[in-house]
């Protein structure tokens, strides 16, 4: 029956291999169960219910890749994206969570569309490789930014006489002395994580995070609850909680709103084909990709049409269930390079999350510092793609570092594609390749340049 249901001979595979791979894929990335609450609870989500939402996006989303695409990709709320809407978009903006699961929901519906209307494919192609890169690489950087400081390994210690000569801000950041227990367990969850990847273990995140647990609770930090109840978390607390009609009530705030709309869905795009392009190619998954096909608008195969398809549609489902955008994971490439060619693997991960829904006593326990831990090895993972930037050209290397830097500095995503956005037009512009930069680039370029004014000269 599975055999009829994935093709599995006809792509030379085998239900063992495929229940395997699933189970790679699964330890590779369960991290998220325990990160995500972690990071969204910061904006004021209740923890428990966004632990269900994360892990009922995940498995929903991931079967609807099973069985519609029948390809062998996982899908669960993605990194970089969570932190975005908690740093960015509630606390940078101010923008309540229930109105920011509203831009998911949008950002959902757009993408869906635009993937039906292979729209996505030419948003794709205007966006130049090297800001790819860089906007993957610097929201790693971010990630792990915010890592170091919830792991208290910055300080940031106010400094009076810098102040009065003007010469800094309020504050100065600093590596601490490492006297609290948080921060030495931050370390140590570090390490674990470390030394696992560096011996090809896999779930190694995940191994480090529950070590981590473990030694943080002779050292104060993880806190045993009273009693262990393993029944299913209230989901109530986010569930269609969003707010679309809030988050347009005030007119004066439509061009940031829809600038930050846009830039979620072009976030939320590059995550998927990086990680589509990245693996299908080397597999055979998607056999009739081809760079240049999809450069010339001729489409894709059918298959990754679907994929395409099955991600489209999982960042609304996550936004209804209560969290931020649900995205196809880089992590699945562990169980491809297991074996897995087919949805069979893909179902395994969402029936694993599934029965992991009775963990959340568990999930309850994991301390900030070892999360934090795994935020920063997360961001060393994502910084991989500034290696493929050609910095000795300049051209090349000005909008790519903006992109990359202004994000951790600035300390929002949005901000660095802004920034890098529009170097980049005026890189192609001053060397008199003008021509070469796609509509679509100005188009987003003068959306950002016009709400930079509007804050500037605060019109609004």
């Amino acid at each position: 029956m599975l055999d009829k249901l994935f093709g599995l001979k006809a792509q030379g595979t085998n239900t063992r291999t495929e229940i395997i791979a699933g189970f790679t894929t699964f330890v590779t990335m369960a991290y998220i169960m325990f990160v995500n609450p972690s990071i969204l609870s910061i904006t004021g989500m209740d923890r428990d219910a966004v632990f269900v939402a994360t892990i009922l996006a995940a498995a929903i989303a991931t079967f609807v890749m099973a069985f519609v695409a029948n390809v062998p990709y996982a899908q669960a709320p993605g990194m970089g994206l969570n932190a975005m809407f908690t740093f960015t978009v509630c606390l940078g903006m101010g923008i309540p969570w229930e109105q920011a699961l509203a831009v998911v929901f949008i950002c959902g519906i757009i993408n869906i569309i635009i993937t039906v209307t292979k729209i996505r494919k030419m948003i794709i192609y205007a966006i130049p490789k090297t800001l790819q890169y860089a906007i993957s690489g610097g929201i790693g950087l971010f990630i792990a930014y915010i890592g170091l400081m919830g792991g208290h390994i910055l300080s940031f210690t106010p400094d009076s006489e810098a102040n009065a000569a003007g010469a800094f801000s309020k504050v100065i950041p600093a590596i601490v002395d490492f006297t609290s227990p948080d921060s030495i367990l931050t370390i140590i969850t570090l390490a674990i994580i470390v030394v696992l990847m560096l011996l090809k273990v896999k779930g190694s995140i995940l191994i480090g995070i529950a070590a981590g647990t473990i030694i943080g609770i002779p050292m104060g930090v993880t806190q045993i609850p009273e009693s262990f109840s393993f029944a299913v978390p209230s989901l109530a607390p986010t569930f269609l909680k969003l707010d679309i009609a809030g988050l347009f009530a005030d007119p004066t705030q439509l061009f940031k709103i829809l600038a930050l709309i846009l830039t979620f869905s072009l976030a939320d795009t590059f995550d998927t084909i990086g990680t589509f392009l990245g693996t299908g190619r080397k597999t055979g998954i998607f056999d009739q990709l081809d760079e240049e096909a999809l450069q010339n608008g001729k489409g894709f195969s059918s298959r990754l049409d679907k994929a395409l398809f099955a991600d489209a549609t999982a960042t609304s489902i996550g936004a209804l269930l209560g969290t931020s955008n649900t995205t196809t994971y880089v992590e699945s490439a562990a169980g491809i390079a297991a074996g897995g060619k087919t949805g069979l693997t893909s179902a395994t991960v969402g029936v694993l999350f599934l029965l992991s829904l009775f963990l959340s006593p568990i999930a309850g326990m994991v301390p900030g510092a070892t999360t934090s831990a795994a935020l920063i090895v997360v961001g060393i993972l994502m910084a991989d793609s500034l290696g493929k930037i050609k910095w000795g050209e300049l051209e090349e290397a000005v909008p790519a570092f903006f992109t990359a830097v202004v994000m951790p500095f600035a300390y929002s995503i949005t901000t660095g594609i802004a920034v890098g956005f529009i170097f980049y037009c005026i890189t192609k512009i001053c060397t008199k390749k003008a021509k070469e930069v796609h509509p679509i680039m100005y188009t987003v370029t003068v959306i950002f340049i016009l709400n930079f004014l509007i804050t500037a000269l605060k019109l609004f």
